[in-house]
């Protein structure tokens, strides 16, 4: 079944309306709802973001400004993913998290690249297409690395994080394999 624009944003933002209202019900002090909300969103965020670079492995060499679905999904990606951001910058306001600012950087361009992307990838050439998809991987990677590690301030390390870990490396390769046997069955 395959969902209009509108439809899917409606969902994707009824689904972070209903992470913060759940984190309210379970942690009403304020510092500690946005905590999880940003938390919760981050993790919705991943696995759009997964689905959004499996169907464009999917439908790999077609050009993306040829696929409707795809560049669907990488719009409600960005949308989740700002606000997502919010919720994330309001977890670090209101419990003074410190930021480093060198760390920071390879996140900041992530940001970047995902609210671009719906105005602009679809127009660029498929190599700096998969640059996108494989950074924002990355970095998503990077970030369950280090809540594995326990470096983010007020969240344990959990078995989730490294089964996340694991999908994100496992999906950069299977995908990776799956777009460049494609790509040698089109050129044959």
């Amino acid at each position: 079944m395959k969902l209009s624009l509108s439809k899917l944003l409606g969902l994707g933002v009824a689904l972070e309306v209903l992470i913060f209202v759940v984190c309210y019900l379970l942690h009403p002090e304020i510092e500690e709802t946005f905590r999880f909300a940003a938390r919760y969103s981050g993790r919705l965020s991943a696995v759009v973001f997964l689905f959004a670079f499996y169907s464009y492995t999917m439908a790999f060499p077609k050009a993306l400004n040829e696929n409707k679905e795809v560049r669907n999904l990488i719009k409600l990606f960005a949308v989740l993913h700002v606000i997502h951001l919010g919720f994330l910058a309001m977890n670090i306001y209101l419990n003074d998290i410190e930021l480093v600012p060198v760390k920071l950087l390879g996140g900041a361009l992530a940001y970047l690249m995902i609210v671009f992307a719906p105005f602009i990838l679809h127009r660029l050439k498929r190599p700096l297409q998969l640059v996108y998809f494989y950074y924002v991987a990355i970095v998503m990677t990077v970030t369950y690395v280090a809540r594995a590690k326990g470096d983010f301030e007020g969240a344990e390390p959990y078995w989730l994080h490294y089964v996340m870990l694991g999908i994100f490396v496992v999906a950069m390769i299977v995908f990776g394999v799956r777009m460049w046997k494609a790509r040698k069955q089109v050129s044959a």
